[in-house]
Order: structure tokens, then C-alpha cells, then sequence
């Protein structure tokens, strides 16, 4: 089943004023618990609510957990994916499900704590658009992580045109108007928290501590952030283009001094011993030339994907 339009549910028939949207991947060990919490979580807001499960191509039990509780409960819709799209794009089709006033990302891992919802709601009410987790202490991970994760969001927050809070995830919650706008942006290539901070409106962070993960492993081994923060550099920011052309020019300018140098020594009757100088520049310039035309790659290859303006994301099943 292809992807629905970009265009969001209109349909106002019992819309629901908060929607939950958890993107699920190999998560049946902690899957029970996420949703025990996330609905007593929104009971006590007292308000109405659906909680949006979508299996992102699981190899595990997740979309037999996913189809149980939407059976038991009708408050739970369940979304199963025909493959593995990826978190960004597995979140994204929960997006297009959500119809409430009030949209609230949070993943099924329990780093986030479900809890938090009745703040983010109270910040709302103060006149926020978008209330964001931002993180003080990340519980459970290692200091390669944290460390790595403090060098990207500055590194990203100093190539970027869009000021991206540090510290955080996807972790938020939204208004309707802010989600529409944000079902408008058609990349293939997505850094979701980056493209909803593009958007503006009123955008307010909640600090909070991380948890440790309840079960289950990290979904974001080391491969995989580096695509992730590929993808927000090169969403973001044409810099690194800027940059091949510094450098450069930079090595250019190396060779022109070191031409120079040749030519002095040679007229003053000096051999200029070459080989191993020769061979060290000739790899400099390679590897330059080959860093350069990998930054080039890497846009033109996000530009060719979306080019053929494939679907983002492909439904194999839906329950309630």
C-alpha cells in the first residue's frame, strides 16, 4: 500500500486532543511497559488520546505486541511498515497518522519518560508551540557516546543556518498547526528535530535527565550516526561545500610557494631532493581531490533520491 498524501487528516470525526506517535524497532522487550506508562500518562491528563505504534520492519516480536494491545485497547493504532525505513522516516509515517490537537513524539525505549507529558502540556498552555526535551544527564550510555554527541550538535549548530538546540532528540511535544506545516517538507533525507526547529513558531525546551535504556539495545550503532549526522549537515548547511573550496585553495597556494622554492634551489645551483617530497605531495593532492569530490558526493547523492520523489514510507498494515 502506497504512501497516504502529504495533505493530514481533516477528518474531525471523534479526533482525539493528544496523539502519541512511538516509532518501534525490535522493541517487544519493553514494548509492554512503554505502553502500560504511556497510558496512565494520558489518563491523568484527562484528556482524550490515541497512542500511535509503528513497527518499523522489526525482526523481532514487536508487531505481535503492537497488534495484542491494539486488540485489547482501541485507544492504540498500530501502523506496520512493509521493511525497515529507518527511525527518521518510521516517525514520520506515525506523523501522518496523528490526528490530535497536541502531538507528542517519544520513543518506546523509556529514555524519555512518559511522565513528562503533563509538563510539556502545562508549558503549552503558557503559550508554546513546540515544548522540546532537552537533556541534563544522559543516563546508560557510554562517555564515547555522550562525548561524540556534544561534538556533533555544536559542530552541527556552528555549520548550520538554523540554530538546533543542543542536547536534544525528538523528544517533543507540538501543536496541530506546527505538525501541518511540518507534513509541507517533502526531504527524503531527514533530521526531524532540525526541520521542526526550521519551522519557528514558539519553541520552549523542558529540561529533564535521561534514562537508562529499560531493556533492549541501542538502535544507533556507530554506522549509523554517521549517516544520521550526515544527513543534518548536509539538511542544514551548504558550508562544507564553502570549505572544499577553501581548502583548496589553501593546497593550491601550498604548491605555488613550494614551485617557487623548486625554482630558487634549482637556480642557485642546489638539487632539490625529490622523490619522497614528490610522493607526499602527490598523495596530499589525492587525498584532498578525494575528500573534495566526497563532499560533492554526498550532496549530489541526497539530490538524486529526491529527485525520483519516491514515497517516504510504505504501509503494509494498519489495525484501529
Amino acid at each position: 500500500m502506497a504512501m497516504p498524501s502529504a495533505t493530514p487528516n481533516t477528518d474531525e470525526k471523534a479526533r482525539p486532543a493528544i496523539s502519541v506517535v512511538v516509532p518501534c524497532y525490535n522493541e517487544a522487550e519493553v514494548l509492554p511497559t512503554f505502553c502500560e506508562r504511556m497510558i496512565a500518562s494520558c489518563r491523568a491528563t484527562g484528556r482524550s488520546f490515541e497512542i500511535i505504534l509503528v513497527n518499523d520492519g522489526s525482526g523481532d516480536a514487536t508487531w505481535q505486541v503492537v497488534r495484542a494491545q491494539c486488540i485489547a485497547d482501541p485507544a492504540f493504532v498500530g501502523i506496520d511498515l512493509s521493511r525497515n525505513h529507518g527511525h527518521q522516516l518510521a516517525l514520520t509515517a506515525a506523523l501522518h497518522h496523528a490526528r490530535g490537537e497536541f502531538i507528542l513524539v517519544i520513543d518506546a525505549d523509556l529514555q524519555d519518560p512518559p511522565e513528562l507529558l503533563r509538563e510539556m502540556l502545562q508549558v503549552m498552555e503558557e503559550g508554546a508551540d513546540v515544548v522540546f526535551g532537552q537533556r541534563t544527564r544522559r543516563e546508560g550510555e557510554t562517555w564515547f557516546k555522550k562525548v561524540s554527541a556534544a561534538a556533533f550538535y555544536r559542530t552541527l549548530n556552528y555549520l548550520a543556518d538554523t540554530s538546533i538546540p543542543a542536547d536534544t532528540g525528538d523528544f517533543r511535544l507540538m501543536r496541530r498547526r506546527v505538525l501541518e506545516e511540518f507534513l509541507r517538507l517533502p526531504e527524503q533525507s531527514r533530521f526531524i528535530r532540525g526541520m521542526v526547529s526550521w519551522l519557528g513558531f514558539r519553541q520552549v525546551p523542558l529540561l529533564y535527565e535521561r534514562q537508562e535504556r529499560a531493556a533492549g539495545t541501542s538502535k544507533y550503532p556507530l554506522r549509523k550516526m554517521i549517516r544520521f549526522a550526515l544527513d543534518a549537515v548536509t539538511s542544514f548547511s551548504t558550508k562544507p561545500l564553502i570549505a572544499a573550496t577553501y581548502l583548496g585553495g589553501a593546497v593550491g597556494l601550498m604548491a605555488f610557494f613550494l614551485a617557487i622554492y623548486s625554482i630558487v634551489q634549482w637556480f642557485f645551483g642546489h638539487t632539490v631532493q625529490g622523490w619522497t617530497s614528490l610522493i607526499v605531495v602527490v598523495l596530499l593532492l589525492g587525498s584532498v581531490q578525494l575528500f573534495v569530490l566526497g563532499i560533492i558526493g554526498e550532496y549530489l547523492g541526497r539530490l538524486t533520491m529526491q529527485a525520483k520523489n519516491r514515497p517516504l514510507f510504505i504501509v503494509r498494515e494498519r489495525i484501529n
